[in-house]
């Protein structure tokens, strides 16, 4: 028998992109959308297109949210996905191939191509940007963190896919300046929980480092006017969690 395929996702107030999403994946055995409690029509429009949807509004950090998504699938394998992903043709053939011949155990890496103001980097660390997302379902599951979670897989092997994910991370720069102060602080109040401090001298540090290793390091410069710019924005994000956590430890910021 075949192996099943389910493709998951968490979403909120993504209507905007689940069309394009859905489509992607529409060849999968099962859709799974946990929906975190939109306000648009995200969930009516996710049944429309033939997902199985589910709705969790306590929200408890991305993994958590991941984990209980993932509970409401039944096949063999997960792809975990993100409401500003597309699979490719390329990608899709390549998924098709290994649920056709798994090496079980293994986890399977997926590059990613990130989308910038208007630009798929292909350098500055946003290119490959391989990200483990497709699993058994029954032997693996992400972690617990608030934010960044990542597949908690220790010691499994990893198999290389070839195509990519197409990744729209940055289409308006105001909204990607919010959710990146919401997962630096995020980021800080997960920190400042295991007792984690910062000093101002590595506030700066972490900063500058962050614009050299963008810029320079990963090669960046190689992508134009846009691997500038995301040089900066690296070293603001960066400056904003380490900033945060200085606050918390000094009681200059809310805890969570």
């Amino acid at each position: 028998m075949p192996l099943r395929l389910s493709v998951v996702m968490i979403a909120k107030n993504a209507a905007d992109l689940l069309p394009d999403c859905l489509a992607s994946v529409a060849w999968a055995d099962e859709i799974i959308v946990l929906d975190s409690g939109s306000s648009d029509d995200t969930v009516a429009l996710a049944q429309s297109l033939g997902a199985q949807v589910h709705v969790n509004t306590d929200w408890l950090g991305y993994g958590i949210q991941r984990q209980r998504a993932q509970s409401f699938a039944t096949g063999d394998y997960v792809l975990m996905i993100d409401t500003d992903e597309r699979v490719t043709p390329e990608l899709a053939q390549s998924l098709q191939q290994a649920l056709a011949s798994p090496q079980p155990g293994a986890v399977y890496s997926i590059a990613r191509r990130n989308y910038f103001l208007g630009r798929f980097m292909r350098h500055s660390g946003w290119y490959p940007d391989r990200v483990l997302r497709l699993y058994e379902r029954a032997r693996w599951q992400y972690n617990d963190s608030l934010v960044h979670e990542s597949l908690a897989c220790e010691g499994a092997p990893v198999v290389a896919l070839s195509g990519d994910l197409k990744h729209l991370t940055c289409r308006d720069f105001a909204d990607f300046q919010r959710k990146q102060l919401t997962y630096a602080s995020a980021w800080a109040q997960e920190r400042h929980q295991k007792g984690k401090k910062a000093s101002l001298g590595g506030i700066f540090g972490h900063t500058l480092g962050a614009f050299i290793k963008t810029l320079l390091l990963r090669g960046g410069v190689l992508d134009g006017a846009q691997g500038w710019l995301l040089a900066v924005v690296n070293a603001q994000y960066t400056f904003n969690k380490y900033t945060e956590l200085w606050a918390l430890n000094r009681g200059y910021s809310k805890k969570a």
